[in-house]
Parts: C-alpha cells; structure tokens; sequence
C-alpha cells in the first residue's frame, strides 16, 4: 500500500477509495497523534470539523466526527465553509487540530480528507506518518487503545457562529474598503459561494454577478470556478464590472480578470500584492515567494520592482515551509494558491480577492493597468510519457541538450525539466521571447528526452 497522505491530504474518489471506515479510522488515529491522546485523562481535546458541499462530504463528515468523538474528542461542527476559514477557525477558536472534507478543485466524485495543526497549520510530513502509522496498525477494527466511556466519550457542538466570524475577520485585515469597485464572483459552486459576496459586499464593494454560487452537492467545479474561465470572461463583459475573481471548492486559490474579461493568473495576482505590500512597508525581508514554476516574466519584474525573490519547489505547502521558516510575509503560485501569512495560514481565495479590490480602490487603478506590472512571457510545457523520470539529473546527454537550450534563450528564456511525483513522465517547460522559440525548443528537448529517458 503507497502512502495514504499526499501533497494536500488524503484524497480519493469518495466510497470508493476513500471510505467511510478509513475516514474513520484516520480520524481515530488523529485524535491520537494530535489530540494527544495519552492525557485524554486531563485534556479534552477539540477539533473544528468542516466541508464543502460535495455530497459524499455528508457521509464522510459523520463518519469523522465519530471518530474523533469515540476517541474522546469535542468537535466543533462548523458546515461547509473554505478550508482557509477552516484553518482560521482552528486557530481562533484555540482548538487542538481541525478537519476539512474537500477534494479542492478536483471533480465532484472525488473528496479528500486534511487535518490541521493547532493554530491552524499544514501538517509536517512526520506528522503525517504517524497518523498514518497508527492507523496501519490499529485499523478499525479491535484497536488496541482504551476506548472513554460515559462522560469521557467526546462530544459534539454545531457552531455557528463560524461564518461570520471568518468573515468579519477578512474585512478586518482589509487596508482600506473597496467602495466604489464593481464586483463578479464565481464561487465553483463550492464552499465560499456564500462567503465571498458576503464579504466583498461588507467590504463596500458592489456585487453586480455571482455564478457558481448555488451549491447542490454535485455541481462543485463543473464547468465554473478557477479551472472554467470562459464565464467569468464573459460576465466582465456583460456586467461591465471592475474586478472578477474565481475561486475553486474549498476556495483556497484564486485567479481573476480585468474588465476585459482577460485572465490574471496567480503570478500577476502576487506581483500585484509584492508591489502593494512594499509601498505599505508589510512586505517583510522585502522578500515575495514562488515556485520554479512561476513565469519568468513574474520574476523579471520583482527585480524591476526591488523585490527579493525566493523560489521553491511545486506546490502551496513548499512555499509555505519557506514562509514560515524565514519570516515571509507574502507567497503563491501561477494557479492562484496566494499566502498571506500575517492574515491566513494557507492560501485563502477570497482573501486574495478583497486584497485585489482594495489595491484598485485605493489606487483608482484598473486590474489591467495593475497586471501590467508583469509581463508574461510564452510559456510551454510538454508532458513526456514513458520514460525512465528517476534519470532527469543524471544523464550526461540530456544535460548537454539542456544547456545548448538555455544558452540559445540566453537571459530572455528559461527552462525546468521535473520528474512528475505521481506519474511516470517527464515535464519540459520552457518559457522564450516568443511562443515561436518557446514550442521549437520544448518539441527539441521533449525529443531529446525521449531519446535519453526511454526504455
């Protein structure tokens, strides 16, 4: 059996692979390592429970909460809100660790499981093992551990007061109100299709279109949200609106667009915000966070700017290690997962959004002037399937076909090789001057992959 937990929980199509009995088991086995269950006697654990509203969410919270219940846990059951507000209740509500059902911007069939620290952190990866573990070996099934009875047994509250709680805190942070900016948001159909135009309208900002925000259990990410552009596009146009945000289920990322209704990706979105929090004196270290995926043109323009650029492997949880061991304030990625960690301790969608909002109200700015801080530069990237992905650092050929490239981009280009985490191919990007040079040199290197990776 692989490992249960990968880049951002315990993922799987719900009833399938992702069960009821191992959400069970998991969460029993998580009350044991976070809920530091060996002073059950004189410690009452508490966990905040939420979801998105995928239907599965309904089964898979029950069999959570029984679980975290039968080890001795107290829950406190907030519904469905965005894992940020998820995290961000953990934390203010002093609870042990938290729980959040969602599968993010994955399709309705699948749902995940991602358990949070206290004050509301991402799991270390040892932490995670040891969930792991104990579940391996106690199953559920007869665990060997002393199971509380009577009044020991945990108990469960719904708390409802966690939606505007989380709300007001997002308005709090804000540096200064979005009256007068005209507003579209889709909210995936998923866990902040309430949240968002509730904040952004307490916010001052005038709403004039949400789509996405009428959750049924099954339309979560279908055909809206921050993977399905074309209809916030289109509603920019229709509704003449300033600012246009997307967020995906659990509403941790967020992209936008202009009132042209053109796209502006996660790296234009931290640009936006490294040039804001510089002027405001936030931006600690002067220092903004991303990953080696992040467009060239992102990092072009930090140097412009004066901003110190720290680079880090793929994914949200990478960048927020590096935040956190330095003292960064401000981190993200080109699929819109923004971290803004003296306000959120994940990436929180719509958090970015009213940040977005506030910079154009307070500048009088359009997103698209905002935007053009950045230049994107022609970006390609070629999946290369069936190849030996465990050689990419070794092969003396693919080494030599690496640098002739790099050096026909010169300063203008860039390319990244990665072995895939999941999959047995190879990623070629390349990003060139133009998306002429930018398509030749990824098909030469793809090639030249395939000639020295395969089998």
């Amino acid at each position: 059996m692989g490992r249960l937990f990968g880049t951002d929980g315990v993922r799987g199509v719900a009833n399938e692979g992702l069960t009821a009995e191992l959400a069970l088991g998991l969460s029993v086995a998580a009350a044991h390592v976070l809920g530091d269950a060996g002073a059950f006697d004189g410690h009452r654990p508490v966990a905040v429970v939420g979801r998105d509203p995928r239907a599965s969410g309904e089964f898979l919270e029950a069999a959570v909460i029984a679980g975290l219940a039968s080890a001795g846990v107290d829950v406190l059951r907030v519904g469905v809100l965005p894992t940020p507000a998820v995290a961000y209740l953990t934390g203010a509500l002093g609870a042990d660790f938290g729980v959040m059902l969602s599968a993010s911007h994955n399709a309705m069939p699948d749902n995940g499981i991602k358990f949070l620290a206290r004050g509301g952190h991402k799991l270390d990866d040892a932490i995670e093992d040891a969930i792991e573990a104990h579940y391996d070996r106690y199953g559920v099934g007869d665990e060997d551990w002393k199971r509380p009875t009577g009044g020991d047994v945990g108990r469960v509250r719904q708390y409802t007061e966690g939606f505007d709680k989380y709300v007001a805190h997002l308005v709090a942070v804000l540096p200064n109100r979005l009256d007068g900016i005209k507003v579209v948001i889709d909210g995936a159909h998923g866990a902040a299709a309430r949240v968002a135009p509730e904040a952004f309208a307490r916010a001052g900002a005038e709403v004039v279109y949400t789509l996405g925000a009428e959750p049924t259990g099954l339309n979560i990410n279908d055909g809206v949200g921050s993977t399905h552009l074309d209809k916030l596009r289109t509603a920019m146009l229709e509704h003449k609106a300033d600012l246009g945000i997307a967020l995906d289920g659990d509403a941790d990322r967020c992209l936008a667009a202009d009132a042209e209704g053109t796209e502006v990706d996660g790296d234009q979105i931290l640009a936006i915000l490294a040039v804001a929090m510089k002027e405001a004196g936030t931006l600690r270290r002067n220092t903004a966070v991303a990953t080696v995926m992040s467009n060239l043109g992102f990092k072009l323009a930090m140097e412009r700017e004066g901003i110190e650029l720290v680079q880090t492997a793929v994914g949200d949880r990478y960048v927020l290690e590096e935040m956190k061991q330095h003292g960064f304030a401000l981190g993200g990625e080109q699929s819109g997962h923004v971290i803004l960690l003296d306000h959120a301790t994940t990436g929180d969608g719509t958090l970015t959004g009213l940040m977005l909002g506030a910079r154009l109200a307070a500048t009088k700015q359009t997103l698209a002037d905002l935007a053009s801080v950045m230049t994107r530069l022609p970006q390609l990237l070629i999946n290369v399937k069936g190849v030996d992905k465990s050689r990419v650092e070794t092969s003396a050929e693919l080494a030599a076909a690496v640098k002739e490239a790099e050096e026909e981009l010169g300063s203008t280009g860039r390319v990244l090789l990665r072995p895939s985490g999941t999959e047995p191919l190879v990623r070629v990007m390349v990003e060139a001057a133009d998306q002429v040079q930018a398509k030749a040199v990824a098909e030469r290197l793809a090639e030249a992959v395939r000639t020295y990776l395969g089998s």
